[in-house]
């Protein structure tokens, strides 16, 4: 019997094997047996029919380098990516399920047929088919998990307004009362103001991702005057953590001083938080010739090949110091580069001699691209 007149007749069985090995993921544990084989008759009808198609050498070329006709209407394995996305499985145990929806389907057909000159070429177009179909479906599965990340990160910067325009007003009725001293209460106001402004920000990357570009400010700016009134802010917040400030150089450009700042604040928060507490944090504000570099230094390692990763947003490193809070986004790196670009510089993370430094290049006159 051909491989695609066995998946024909021995569908039922093949799907039960399926939703056996389904149920052994923890996502999926208590999901009815209709949720579960949802996708799965029509996946293996389309394998049947694949593997029924006449294929040329070149076909089978085309297909294995992505190079295949593009179906005009959502396949089924595209659409069984998109159901395990929103059932908050991981990428690897959807490709899981394929590994082992393909190892019943060749176990059961070798039981009950055995090898003939047709088998290496009906395997050969399954395990085409199969990994067709997990393309696919980790196309679509990525796509609505990125989709519902942006959709998240627009809530947050939404929805937290309300608790920092409530911190505002109690520190404005501080103030005018004088129920707490002067220099407090202005700490908390400019701290409020600050984190108004990254949750524009946040909500400006939000829309970049969408096509938008982000909108700056620029004037003409001190930079080391800028930084040292963050690292103000940053110190307040960090009251055990030592951060020095070193300037050097005529540190005036027409930048987005408030984009900087916030530049500047992402890298010490991660110093903060993946640095090493005895060390200091060593802030430089520096002049070359047609650009000012603010770099951020600190105790630690981080091998040559992991730093591009970093700059992903919500993305971390699996060896997370033990300082590193499990509900951080990952949005620093990302943040401090993207603030960088967009004036025309560039973020860049080096490790020497146990120093881990991360650089933000701007030039003195903003060069964005048209």
């Amino acid at each position: 019997m051909r491989l695609s007149q066995f998946l024909e007749a021995e569908r039922e069985a093949i799907i039960k094997d399926a939703i056996a090995y389904a149920r052994s993921i923890k996502a999926l544990e208590v999901m009815s047996d209709e949720s579960l084989r949802n996708h799965l008759p029509h996946l293996l009808q389309s394998i049947a029919l694949d593997l029924r198609t006449p294929q040329t050498r070149q076909e089978s070329i085309d297909k294995s380098h992505d190079l295949a006709p593009q179906q005009a209407e959502v396949t089924s394995a595209q659409s069984h990516g998109l159901l395990r996305a929103r059932l908050g499985l991981s990428i690897e145990q959807l490709v899981a399920e394929y590994r082992a929806l393909r190892s019943s389907i060749l176990r059961l057909w070798m039981d009950k047929n055995p090898p003939d000159r047709s088998t290496l070429e009906d395997t050969t177009r399954f395990n085409e088919a199969i990994d067709q179909a997990v393309a696919e479906s980790v196309q679509f599965f990525s796509q609505e998990r990125e989709r519902w990340r942006e959709i998240f990160l627009g809530v947050l910067g939404h929805d937290l307004r309300g608790p920092l325009n409530s911190i505002h007003l109690t520190a404005e009725m501080m103030r005018r009362t004088a129920s707490a001293p002067a220099e407090q209460t202005a700490l908390i106001s400019k701290a409020v103001k600050r984190a108004t402004k990254l949750l524009d920000t946040l909500l400006a990357y939000n829309r970049a991702r969408f096509g938008a570009a982000m909108e700056l400010q620029c004037e003409w700016a001190n930079l080391g005057r800028a930084c040292a009134e963050e690292l103000e802010l940053l110190r307040a917040a960090h009251p055990g953590v030592e951060i020095k400030l070193f300037e050097a150089g005529d540190l005036n450009a027409n930048v987005d001083p408030s984009r900087v700042r916030e530049a500047l604040a992402n890298l010490v928060s991660n110093a903060v938080v993946h640095g090493e507490r005895s060390m200091p944090i060593v802030v430089r504000v520096e002049a070359q010739e047609s650009e000012v570099e603010v770099s951020v230094e600190n105790a630690g390692h981080i091998p040559a090949d992991e730093f591009e990763a970093l700059f992903e947003p919500l993305r971390q490193r699996e060896n997370l110091s033990r300082k590193s809070r499990p509900n951080n986004l990952g949005l620093g790196l990302f943040i401090a580069r993207q603030i960088a670009r967009a004036h025309g510089g560039d973020t860049v993370g080096t490790c020497v001699k146990g120093v881990v430094r991360f650089t933000v290049s701007l030039p003195r006159v903003v060069k964005r691209s048209p």
